[in-house]
Order: structure tokens, then sequence, then C-alpha cells
């Protein structure tokens, strides 16, 4: 895979985001897509830049409302195949460490 984003889709909702973010992901089964939610938006990885607007786009679009906000950040590497997990244990290599805090050392 060598394409890697981060996907953030937010309703503007005065309760809890949970369920409108629990649909924008269940849209991502649909695409050739990996993922993984965290706290703060969900990591995607695909072959290509394309794949992840189109499932970043149907995630908006699943989110109902009268405003929605969509932050995606994309690292589109084109000449080296790279995992999002490669990039992490590059970072732990560097620090010696995990890259979280609590670590083991």
């Amino acid at each position: 895979m060598t394409t890697t984003a981060f996907l953030s889709v937010s309703p503007d909702t005065e309760g809890s985001m949970a369920p409108a973010v629990a649909t924008a992901v269940e849209r991502l089964e649909a695409f050739d897509v990996e993922y993984e939610t965290t706290p703060m938006g969900t990591i995607i990885e695909a072959e290509t830049a394309a794949e992840v607007f189109a499932a970043a786009q149907a995630a908006h679009e699943a989110v109902e409302g009268d405003r929605v906000g969509t932050f995606l950040k994309i690292d589109d590497k084109r000449t080296v195949d790279q995992a999002a997990a490669a990039k992490v244990e590059a970072v732990e290599r560097e620090l010696g460490r995990p890259a979280s805090s609590g670590h083991e050392e």
C-alpha cells in the first residue's frame, strides 16, 4: 500500500459524536482500504489516492446533519511501498522504545 491518510468526520452536534462516527467508519467497508480508528480520527491505507478519496467521500456523505466537517490528510508515496505501521516502526527505532507514554524500557 502506498497511500496513507488521516480522516476525521465530525458532525455539528451537542451530544456524542460516536453514532455518526460509527456510521462513517462503517461506510469504509465498501472500499478496498484498511483502516484503524483512533480517538481523534481514522487512519486509512489503500493502493491509490483515488480509493482513499472515494472512501473519504462516502464516509463524509454517510453522516447526516445540517453541518459536517471533514478533515483528510494524505501521504501518497508514489515510488515506495510503505505501510503505515512501517512509519511508526521507523520512529520507534529512532526513539529506541515504543512511541507512546508509559513505555517499558
